[in-house]
């Protein structure tokens, strides 16, 4: 299998081409900075509104892992998208993973974050390219973040009764490498998550017993985010944590068993036909 990487040299896109990597798949990471693509992956330079470089970094390629960048205008995001199939159907692509970076809303928003990722997805599956489209929930490693831990305690943009099913990176690569090649998904949309769907409690729990959790302030977070990602692209995914806590707040509190904004098909795994790593083993995993 011969797979273009959209977006390896960022956290998601680099875990999906180091797992294809090591599974012993030629791997061609397209970035803007391609220095920074992982080892045993061959650097493609280029743009996502350059159509002409799009359509050569697909050339010979057999299969597509598409990550956009966090850029949230329609106009650009529809122009990268328009590329990505352009050059798919030039290359005869065999299959192509959309991972649109969070859930989407079952309604209309206006969260263009949700908004620009609900287009590009339908248009994807609407292009004849055999798409499968992966819609994560929160990643675990966002915990990561210095502004989100310290001592004693774990704080998110998060109402602390809403139960979220915490998905590695790592998962989201597992994830993506079985979406590539499972037979019978050609036009299927998954919401992946991890096997374990804790509240925020019950979260910090899992750093040790005494660790509390604490609901941030969304502007507090925004705050935090735009000092490394500045102060646009943090607006566009704070309202996405408004959008969060005020539908939590609508639906009147919890939901578990696979309701709710987060909620994940039970039978994920088996469609995929693997295990996907939760946030208990990712904790485990940072000692």
């Amino acid at each position: 299998m011969r797979v273009l990487v959209i977006g390896a040299t960022g956290a998601q896109g680099g875990a999906v081409a180091r797992r294809l990597a090591g599974q012993g798949h030629e791997v061609r990471g397209f970035s803007r900075t391609p220095a920074a693509v992982p080892p045993g992956v061959s650097p493609f330079p280029g743009d996502l509104g350059d159509a002409a470089r799009v359509k050569e970094a697909f050339a010979g390629v057999t299969h597509a892992a598409v990550l956009l960048p966090m850029v949230y205008d329609a106009a650009t995001v529809s122009a990268y998208v328009r590329h990505v199939i352009d050059g798919a159907r030039a290359a005869g692509v065999r299959r192509l993973v959309f991972n649109t970076g969070n859930r989407l809303p079952g309604t209309v928003t206006g969260v263009a974050a949700f908004e620009t990722r609900r287009h590009a997805a339908a248009a994807l599956l609407g292009s004849g390219v055999p798409t499968v489209v992966l819609r994560p929930p929160i990643y675990a490693d966002n915990l990561l973040a210095p502004w989100v831990r310290g001592a004693g305690v774990v704080r998110y943009p998060l109402p602390a009764g809403l139960a979220v099913p915490w998905l590695p990176h790592a998962g989201l690569a597992a994830a993506t490498a079985a979406a590539l090649t499972r037979d019978g998904l050609d036009g299927a949309t998954l919401d992946v998550g991890g096997p374990d769907t804790v509240t925020g409690p019950e979260l910090a729990a899992l750093f040790g017993p005494d660790v509390r959790y604490e609901e941030m302030d969304v502007a507090e977070f925004e705050a935090g985010l735009a000092r490394v990602a500045g102060a646009r692209m943090a607006a566009e995914v704070a309202a996405t944590y408004r959008w969060i806590r005020d539908d939590f707040s609508r639906a009147g509190g919890p939901a578990r068993d696979g309701g709710g904004f987060f909620g994940t098909a039970g039978d994920v795994q088996e469609r995929l036909g693997v295990r996907i790593g939760g946030v208990r083993d990712w904790v485990r995993g940072l000692a």
